[in-house]
């Protein structure tokens, strides 16, 4: 008898009911909003086995490309064959924040005489509470937080699967699917995902919508004008800038940050709560890059500092004396759970740390239960053992030119000399941007002050193997802070105080963008980092390269 399966659980399978009603059995919680009729599109799953036992694509999933299906519509028209699904939005057991600093408070958002002010403006009548959101848009993963703006506490916080992955799982993917037929289902998606977050947020706190008056929303360029429902082709195309950008290049706009009331967006928030959207910096160097700066107080430094901030769009800062540079890497989601065969988030059986004894793989899962696949922390780990103990090449050849190496026995977890290769190049995204901002900024790596290392794994990852396979920049590891998700941070710091918002909308404005393809030998770079060793302490001085031009 065939199966079909979510996770850990499983049940029978017979034709006639929908991958919706197995959940059902299974008691995974599928959104929805429209009583399964196919309108909402939220319940969309990804179909990790046995697609040719559904029934073909309905109208209403038109919207949909690969191994993706409107839990709804997909009915089992074939029970001979084991089936198994995957939410789009399972809750990644990553560290979501940093530590509350202290913070003058100075929202936007006040109340006296018994009304709400937004800026001065009256909103609405004091009901009790003033509560703010703060949200951090990942390619991969979402942050939601809730704020007490009255005391500056973070009441309740939780993180998710980004739901937009049906439309790839970059940005550039995004882009182009967002300008064709199906414009606004991305935003459609993110929207609905984070309506049902505040919903549940309402429920769990017993408290109404109506008292949520501020949304703060950071993310990189195109995951910041999704949001908004605004048009990012401008994004994939050379300059790669937003159309937000573009305006404020051309005098039409004071600044790239964006404020939108919460009815025209169709959050879940009083009708004339505000969303403001963090400023971008320039191209994919977005408004949680902004926020990361917010929160390391970037403009009170006084020493060389690098921020690089891992994603599936790795962001990179180098600043000092009131000069700053940043550039983006559009390093993919190999890292992040893509286009390894068993890499996942770092979600409940992701494989978290590894170290080898002899042929021997030990190795710590999350939640200590048995493993499902490897996430970014561990990956890392597996490819700088390999290294240490001489059984991969630094070009990625497997000892013996095998083909994979086994991980998990009894799971049959490998790492394959493919993914490998899109390890090296996702790697080498990450190389190249922090090897020509340093070069161009003119230091080397042991230059730098102080390392703020940000992003959804970069709290668990080893900095020492980090650092021997080229994945990060070898500064002293003394030097390196891990600052964990410092965008929902300063998302926060920019809810709750109007004057680090502005410091951030000037900051932004003197900050040097790099554009890493148009540095003269950004392919040689390139190719020197896709390999697995580490990058050289001494930099060749940019001079140097343009005159060998």
């Amino acid at each position: 008898m065939a199966l079909i399966s979510h996770g850990g659980g499983n049940c029978e399978l017979a034709t006639g009911k929908t991958v919706f009603d197995y959940a059902d059995e299974l008691a995974v919680q599928v959104p929805t909003s429209c009583g399964r009729m196919g309108h909402c599109h939220e319940c969309v799953v990804e179909v990790k086995r046995g697609m040719e036992a559904l029934c073909p694509r309905t109208e209403p999933e038109s919207f949909l490309r690969g191994d993706y299906r409107l839990a709804c519509q997909a009915v089992i028209r074939n029970a001979d064959c084991d089936v198994e699904f995957a939410l789009l939005r399972r809750r990644p057991q990553i560290l979501t924040s940093t530590p509350e600093k202290p913070l003058e408070l100075d929202p936007l958002v006040t109340h006296a005489g018994g009304a709400v002010f937004y800026n001065g403006e009256r909103i609405d009548t004091y009901r009790g509470h003033l509560y703010g959101i703060a949200i951090d848009l990942g390619t991969t993963t979402v942050v939601v937080e809730l704020v007490d703006l009255e005391t500056g506490a973070g009441l309740c916080l939780s993180s998710f699967d980004n739901p937009q992955r049906f439309g790839g799982s970059d940005v550039m993917n995004r882009i182009s699917y967002d300008s064709g037929r199906f414009r606004g289902e991305l935003h459609k998606a993110i929207i609905s995902a984070v309506n049902h977050e505040l919903q549940q947020m309402c429920r769990d706190l017993h408290f109404s919508r109506q008292e949520i008056y501020e949304v703060v929303v950071t993310g990189n360029s195109t995951m910041r004008d999704l949001f908004f429902n605004l048009d990012v082709q401008s994004i994939g195309q050379r300059p790669y800038k937003s159309v937000v950008e573009h305006e404020y290049h051309a005098g039409l706009r004071e600044t790239t940050a964006l404020v939108e009331k919460a009815h025209k967006l169709a959050i879940w928030a009083h009708p004339h709560a505000r969303i403001f959207g963090a400023p971008l910096i320039a191209s994919h160097v977005g408004a949680d890059t902004a926020a990361d700066l917010a929160a390391i107080d970037m403009e009170s430094q006084r020493e060389i500092v690098m921020l690089v901030d891992v994603g599936t769009n790795t962001e990179v800062v180098v600043g000092y004396a009131g000069r700053m540079m940043a550039a983006s890497c559009p390093a993919g989601p190999a890292f992040e759970g893509g286009l390894v065969k068993y890499g996942m988030p770092g979600c409940d059986g992701a494989i978290e740390s590894i170290r080898l004894k002899g042929d021997r793989v030990e190795y710590r899962t999350i939640g200590d239960v048995p493993p499902q696949g490897i996430c970014g922390s561990g990956l890392i780990d597996l490819l700088a053992e390999l290294r240490r103990h001489g059984r991969m090449t630094p070009k990625g050849v497997f000892r013996d030119r095998a083909r994979e190496i086994m991980v998990a026995p009894e799971q049959g977890i490998t790492l394959s000399r493919e993914d490998a290769s899109n390890l090296a190049q996702a790697k080498a995204a990450n190389y190249c941007g922090q090897f020509i901002v340093l070069r161009k900024f003119g230091i080397d790596p042991g230059d730098v002050t102080k390392l703020y290392l940000a992003g959804g794994f970069a709290n668990y990852v080893d900095v020492r193997n980090a650092i021997d396979i080229g994945f990060l920049a070898p500064v002293p590891e003394d030097r390196i802070v891990k600052v964990g998700n410092a965008s929902i941070q300063g998302a926060r710091e920019m809810l709750l105080s109007r004057r680090k918002r502005q410091s951030v909308e000037g900051l932004v404005k003197g900050i040097e963008h790099v554009e890493l393809e148009t540095t003269p030998d950004f392919f040689e770079v390139f190719v020197e980092g896709c390999q697995f060793k580490p990058m050289p302490n001494e930099l060749v001085p940019l001079a140097t390269v343009q005159g060998k031009g």
